[in-house]
């Protein structure tokens, strides 16, 4: 496994080391041991899977603290759009995204820390999976919307398919005009 740095601070983009053969392939998507030696502490306590028709965009969401998750995310079928946004105000890159095509063939993955919001856009029919540090909290759930004019997010969509709960969230400006 490679863990490569990104442009956000705590966010790392990993690569398994991918085996192929006549068969199919094999990879490994976590080793705990590996996660230790680049520093992680944290644990994981919960696992969660989702299919996602192309075109749909889920997101942005994130859960506040003391019920903040991180997030290790993978495709295991299809190929995804995702997005990390820096949600901590006195982060150097507080307000800025960065995009990861992650699809099932190479088995890249994203580790999202807690203090970022996450979304993605299904490129193609998609199953996602997705490693959480801390366990879903209804009451520390938040959200941004999809397509704030603030943030600009290239989705590559051209007809987004987005629930009613994620057409409402507010926008970035009105969750931090406070911060």
């Amino acid at each position: 496994m490679k863990f490569k740095t990104t442009t956000l601070p705590d966010v790392f983009l990993i690569e398994p080391n991918v085996y192929h053969d006549d068969r199919g392939h094999f990879f490994e998507s976590f080793n705990l041991d590996a996660w230790h030696r680049q520093g992680f502490q944290n644990t994981f306590v919960q696992d969660n899977q989702s299919f996602s028709k192309k075109g749909v965009v889920r997101g942005l969401h994130f859960q506040s603290n003391p019920h903040a998750q991180g997030k290790l995310v993978r495709v295991i079928v299809g190929r995804v759009l995702d997005l990390a946004l820096d949600l901590r105000p006195e982060s150097p890159t507080f307000g800025k995204y960065e995009l990861f095509d992650l699809d099932a063939k190479n088995g890249t993955m994203v580790y999202i820390p807690e203090g970022f919001a996450h979304g993605f856009a299904a490129l193609e029919d998609s199953i996602f999976h997705y490693k959480c540090t801390g366990q879903y909290n209804k009451a520390s759930e938040g959200g941004l919307l999809w397509n704030d004019p603030t943030l600009n997010i290239p989705w590559d969509v051209k007809e987004p398919i987005v629930s009613a709960k994620d057409q409402i969230l507010p926008s970035f400006l009105d969750l931090f005009k406070e911060a």
